[in-house]
């Protein structure tokens, strides 16, 4: 994580101070704890210049030259020569603490959120002084912060650069110029690796690749920036397999790999993959929900797949306790709520039988998956059916639970994860004969016609992944929310920008602020929710309602306060995203 080298510099409100001495301390505690696991630990260093807010500082935002970033929109104050001088010394500083510390090295963020890539970059660094103008003009920042960083902490002590292969936006840093940089850099002799990444906040889906985005897409620029020093080069984006990891170093194409996101949905991705048991490790999907979606709103880390993120002291599969009493438990219900439940339970040592009325496991996640470009999220189901076969849960498939089944087994404890269905008439006329909910599309089972409406009160996947599934297949789609925007949710997981690209390539048209009150045939009525004017829209074939959900409890009322212990979880307590389903399903598996 990166740490702020200056008190002009806060891009976020948790974001750690370097250059203050009384951190000093909690770095040697952070260390410690890593070192008494022979690993090894390093310190980022970074000024985000124009990349951050004044509001949380209530300083000036400090750049090269004032030009707003596109996502903070702050002018910044031009950087003069003596503010320049003093963030090389807050660098230098910084550094001089994280040595104290006990860290094993320092990295330089120069890259895709960063005042030394301003400053390199001919998009942000329009200054006619020694600092701007040419290559080496524009080099000078960077070139000094090194400098500085190096004499502070000695020759003994080793320094990377976080670099930005390709701003990827016109005007900006190409691969060829960011080459240039990597060989000058090298020429100092002050610099040990070169750890990769891409882009600005100009295209920030690329830096943290959403599922779209292909696996290892960034390993083109590694090998680029590889053809040109003899430095150590870290590839990093979307390498989640250690089989892929692995062919990319044996390909030459990088010397190191930086796997985060994969090791968030599975803190064991590397032992596993050093013992081989590569069946065994939770692949991240990439689906950003819990991990940028969480940071970019200032909130704690986490991650779908892995409830414990951010807990690890005392939760996760490493501190269950074994159960007292040893219990026969049936879980009704195969999605990733009840896959869970089974799972912790047999892992705290209970006799566990779970059920599931389709044929395979999988849950509303299968559903998910057959959206457009959301084959990877089927993952989730995948990761944990492996699971539950290596602990040999016994999985009945096909089989309907009823009230009088459950009483007939005679079960200690039930955990029901019966999840829910889409409303049958979240609006009146929804139940017509030309209008079909997501999952009836999703499964195949509707009739569509040529234009198809698509109401989305999702505000996520679920609508614009089914409505780029049906231009796919050649429809005319038209997407209708009471929203600003279609995808609304989708911004803090950075597929805001990609869904909306990918819908409009493929001719999907938007209408938004748009409230639908009823539904007549297939004409939608409703209002502008400014402007409050009725209005009708037709022209349909069909119309496919992405309205929300309600629960299929009827299990769990049925069995209340007739079995020893019950337990509901996921859906079938509210309809929500997947992350909460495996969390309550992880409690339930600790709680029986």
């Amino acid at each position: 994580e990166e740490q702020s080298v200056h008190p002009t510099d806060r891009a976020y409100e948790h974001l750690m101070e370097a250059f203050k001495p009384e951190i000093v301390p909690a770095y040697r505690q952070l260390t410690r704890a890593v070192h008494a696991y022979d690993t090894r630990i390093f310190a980022q260093l970074n000024h985000n210049g124009q990349q951050c807010s004044g509001s949380l500082s209530r300083l000036p935002v400090w750049a090269p030259s004032a030009v707003p970033d596109v996502m903070y929109r702050e002018v910044p104050k031009v950087m003069e020569i003596e503010d320049i001088r003093e963030v090389v010394e807050h660098f230098a500083l910084s550094a001089v603490h994280v040595r104290e510390g006990g860290f094993d090295g320092v990295e330089l963020q120069f890259g895709h959120s960063s005042l030394a890539r301003q400053f390199m970059s001919p998009l942000t660094n329009f200054r006619n002084d020694e600092y701007g103008g040419d290559f080496e003009n524009r080099m000078r920042f960077p070139l000094q912060v090194l400098a500085a960083v190096r004499e502070a902490v000695g020759p003994d002590f080793t320094v990377g650069v976080r670099l930005c292969a390709d701003e990827l936006i016109p005007g900006g840093l190409t691969l060829e110029d960011s080459k240039q940089i990597a060989r000058r850099l090298e020429e100092t002799g002050l610099v040990d690796y070169f750890n990769l990444t891409l882009a600005t906040f100009y295209n920030l889906y690329m830096v943290g690749g959403p599922m779209h985005v292909p696996l290892g897409y960034a390993v083109p620029l590694s090998a680029g920036i590889k053809e040109a020093v003899s430095l150590p080069v870290f590839a990093t984006g979307r390498i989640n397999d250690p089989v892929l990891a692995e062919r990319i170093l044996a390909e030459g194409r990088a010397d190191m790999i930086g796997v985060v996101r994969g090791q968030i949905a599975d803190p064991d991705f590397a032992r596993k993959a050093r013992e081989g048991r590569t069946e065994e490790i939770r692949y991240c999907i990439a689906c950003n929900q819990n991990c940028y979606g969480r940071v970019g709103l200032n909130k704690t880390i986490g991650c779908v797949q892995n409830p414990a993120v951010g807990q690890e002291a005392t939760e996760g599969e490493h501190n269950l306790r074994p159960a007292l009493r040893k219990k026969r438990v049936m879980v009704v219900g195969g999605g990733p709520a009840g896959m869970w439940a089974a799972k912790i339970a047999t892992l705290r040592g209970h006799q566990v039988t779970l059920y599931e009325k389709e044929e395979e496991l999988g849950g509303q996640v299968l559903l998910a998956a057959r959206g457009a470009g959301r084959e990877e999220f089927g993952v989730i189901a995948r990761n944990e059916r492996n699971q539950l076969a290596r602990l040999r849960v016994p999985v009945r498939l096909g089989v309907e639970v009823t009230p009088e089944f459950v009483l007939e087994q005679q079960p200690d404890a039930v955990i029901v994860a019966t999840g829910s269905r889409p409303k049958p008439r979240p609006v009146p006329g929804a139940e017509g004969p030309r209008v079909f909910n997501v999952w009836q599309v999703l499964r195949g089972e509707a009739d569509l016609g040529e234009n198809v409406a698509v109401i989305d009160y999702d505000g996520h996947h679920q609508a614009t992944s089914t409505a780029e599934l049906l231009a796919e297949l050649g429809k005319r789609v038209h997407m209708i929310t009471s929203s600003l925007f279609i995808g609304a949710e989708l911004g803090p997981s950075q597929d805001l920008y990609l869904a909306r690209q990918r819908l409009l390539q493929k001719g999907v048209t938007f209408t938004a602020d748009f409230a639908v009150m009823e539904i007549k045939g297939t004409e939608i009525h409703g209002f502008n929710v400014y402007s409050n004017v009725w209005d009708v829209l037709d022209g349909y074939d069909s119309v496919v309602t992405v309205m929300g959900n309600e629960v299929c409890d009827e299990l769990y009322f049925a069995l209340k306060g007739r079995v020893p212990e019950l337990y509901r979880v996921g859906d079938c307590v509210a309809p929500r995203k997947v992350d909460m389903a495996i969390y309550e399903g992880y409690m339930a598996g600790k709680r029986v």
